[in-house]
Parts: structure tokens; sequence; C-alpha cells
């Protein structure tokens, strides 16, 4: 059995820092996204959200505590049964859970409080994952291993978005860059790029010349891909299939996007690729966050002094549109601060992750990095009108108790399997 270790010494602090910071960042941004001048209550409030998250901030110190005081080898030997029990829990909020802004992913705890079974989803499927790909002889660049891997990394999204919780569930998407760093072959990553492509253009073009465009493009980096990693020449039969296979996909996308999502779905996708589309309804969104954002110029217009935040031109203004704040009241300093400490969040987590002596918590470290990085992605880019606005909370500063508890967990897992760093699973 190996030693106890100190965790104070073993704890990699300059990552609680970040982590500290980021939270603190959060909790004065909500209070600023909600304060009222006119009638100013503490931001320790419960009847604000700030107060409702420095509580959450409590309950996730708490966890904190618990998670570093257990034994480190408890995450490694219970993997899949935590993901089991929450692939249960997953499919009871189907039928039990409690809608809320039209998803029905939320468990009613009771006293005005929710959770949200999703996004906990996340630390359980990380950790199956990691038990999988460190388990001896698993290969991803055989099909038979690399198919378990991705029924353990998307069976959690398709239950997530059969709770009409598609943010959530896209989020799982990030799971590919764990699995690339382990292996998987470079084509899979290079096929999405080429899918995220054809959906781009397949919504801005017409059906007919979406075709002959796409399925062109869709052939060029496929073949490039094809001598780059598979060594395969295209032959006039394949190239021909090829090309059925993504005109298609750009047919499906166009009646999927007008026919099968939600209303409000499809209205998002359309005024993410042409913003004019709708500005006084679904783009009214977008446009106010990238005009609050604007508006706070170099330095900002000062804590407690943003006017779009607090006009109620922004919807969500504590949750998904959190930045927003933080680009008006402290401007492209206080924004590039905020993004800066992400990264250097990440960059230490990544080398971290390699520094492990175990392949199991290495591979959760990336897993880790996975998540945050996608969530930054989403958060800031539909913001700014670059991804579309499909509800993806900023890790650690939204307000919400299981967004932040969630990532909590995620991150000091982590930090814990580092503490043990020395020793192999």
């Amino acid at each position: 059995m190996a030693k106890e270790i100190n965790i104070k010494q073993g704890i990699d602090w300059t990552t609680v820092w970040i982590y500290i910071s980021l939270v603190f960042i959060g909790i004065i941004n909500i209070y600023a996204a909600v304060y009222n001048a006119e009638s100013p209550k503490s931001i320790f409030s419960l009847d604000h959200n700030s107060g409702r998250q420095i509580m959450f901030t409590l309950v996730a110190l708490v966890l904190i505590m618990i998670i570093l005081f257990i034994d480190f080898k408890v995450f490694d030997s219970f993997a899949y049964i935590f993901y089991g029990i929450w692939i249960i829990m997953l499919i009871a909020t189907i039928f039990v859970g409690k809608t809320i802004n039209g998803s029905k992913s939320w468990i009613v705890l009771g006293g005005g409080f929710n959770l949200q079974p999703a996004e906990f989803a996340k630390i359980f499927t990380i950790l199956a994952l990691a038990k999988y790909l460190s388990t001896p002889n698993v290969n991803l660049a055989k099909t038979n291993y690399y198919i378990k891997a991705f029924a353990i990394a998307f069976i959690p999204a398709v239950l997530i978005l059969l709770q009409s919780e598609a943010g959530q569930a896209v989020t799982f998407g990030a799971l590919f860059i764990l699995m690339y760093r382990e292996g998987l072959s470079g084509v899979y990553p290079s096929l999405i790029i080429a899918a995220v492509l054809l959906v781009l253009l397949s919504l801005i073009l017409p059906n007919w010349a979406a075709v002959l465009v796409l399925a062109a493009l869709g052939l060029i980096i496929w073949y490039l891909v094809l001598k780059r990693f598979e060594r395969t020449r295209l032959n006039l039969q394949r190239m021909i299939g090829i090309f059925v296979v993504f005109a298609s996909f750009v047919l499906t996308v166009d009646f999927i996007v007008n026919n099968v999502l939600e209303k409000h779905q499809s209205n998002r996708i359309k005024v993410w690729v042409s913003p004019d589309v709708d500005p006084l309804g679904t783009g009214w969104n977008v446009t106010q966050a990238k005009l609050a954002i604007g508006s706070g110029g170099f330095f900002g217009k000062g804590y407690l002094k943003g006017t779009q935040t607090k006009g109620d031109f922004i919807p969500e203004q504590s949750t998904d549109f959190i930045f927003c704040t933080i680009g008006e009241e402290w401007g492209f300093i206080g924004t590039f601060i905020v993004v800066g400490l992400y990264f250097i969040l990440l960059i230490r987590i990544i080398n971290l992750a390699e520094k492990q002596k175990s392949k199991f918590a290495r591979i959760y470290g990336y897993g880790v990095v996975s998540f945050i990085f996608f969530n930054l992605l989403a958060n800031v880019g539909m913001t700014i009108g670059l991804m579309p606005v499909i509800g993806i909370p900023l890790p650690f500063v939204s307000s919400g108790g299981s967004s932040l508890m969630s990532f909590t967990v995620l991150l000091f897992i982590f930090l814990k399997l580092d503490a043990h760093r020395s020793y192999k699973v």
C-alpha cells in the first residue's frame, strides 16, 4: 500500500489559485450582472444569484475537502460503478426531470434548488473512459477498441440529448481531444472538421450549390486525409461514393434544420450563420451581447457601471452571458485577463498530465482539459457571435450550482491524482 503523502505539499497550488481567482471573478461579476443601483442588496443576499453562488462555492469547498481526503485509488477502482449509477440517473431524469427553459434535465431538490445531472455526467464519463483506455492492450487504432470508447463517451450525450439539452450533449464532442491524444487516428478529427465546414456552408448556400461546392470540398479533404494517414489511392468508384455521401449529408443538414429541430434551435442556427435574419427576435441576444462587450472599450465602464447588462437587454446575464458583463465593465483588459487565466490553467493541466506515471491519471487530466477548453470556446464564442447560442456556462464563472460544483469536482479529482503522481494507480 502506498504511503500517505502530505496533501498540502502535494497539491498543485498554482492551479488552485487560478481556480480561486476564476471563482472570485465569477461571484463579483454575477453580482454586477444583477445589481440594481436604485435598490441595492448585499452581494451575500440569497435573493441575488451572487448570494446563491457564494453558497454553492461553500458547498464546492466541502466537496474539495472530501476529494482531497479520500483514497485516490477510489476513482480508478470505482470508475465503472460511478459511470453506471450516473447513466441510471440520466435515464431517470428523462422521465421524472423538471422542465426549465425547454430542457427536461433538472431534478428538483426543494427549497428552490435544482440539480442538473447532465453537468456531472462529464466527470463520470471521463473516469470510465480513463479506466477503459488505461486497460492493458487497449489500442484506439483498432476498430473494436475505439467503438467501445465511443460508446462510453457518447451514450451519456445521447441520453442528455433526449432531455432536450442539446448544449450539454454537444460538449461531449470534446472527448475527441482526449481520444486523439491516446492514439485515435487523425482521420476522425479531420472528418469532424470537414463535417462542421459542410454544415456551415450548406446553411449559407442554396442546396444545389451546396451539393456541388461542399461535395468537392469534402473530396479534397478526404483525399488529403487518406493520403496522409491511410496511404490509400482513390479510385473512381470510391470518389463517386464519397460524392454521394457528402451530397446526402448536405441535404440532410438542410432537412434537419428546417424540419426536425425545435423552432428556437433552428432559429439560433440560422441567426448564427446570418445575424441579420432576425435582428429583433432570435438575433437580438447576440447583437446586444456584442454591443455590451464592444461598449466596454479598452478599460471598461467600471465596476457596477455597465448599462447594457443592467438594462435587461441581454438574457441570462449571470449565466450563459456572464462574459458580456466582464467585457462591458472591465473592458478588453478584463476579458484578456480572464481568458488568459483559462489558458494558463489549461497549459498547467496539460503539463501536469504529461508528468503522470499513471496512464489513468494522464488520460483523466486530458479529459479535464477537453471539457474546460470546449466550454470556454463555446461560451465566449456565442457571446461574440462566432458560435451559435447553445446555453453552455463559462466554467467556474457562470452562475449555477450544478456547473460550479461539477467543474470543481472535475478539476480537483485530477489535482488529487496529481498529488500522488509518484504512484501508479
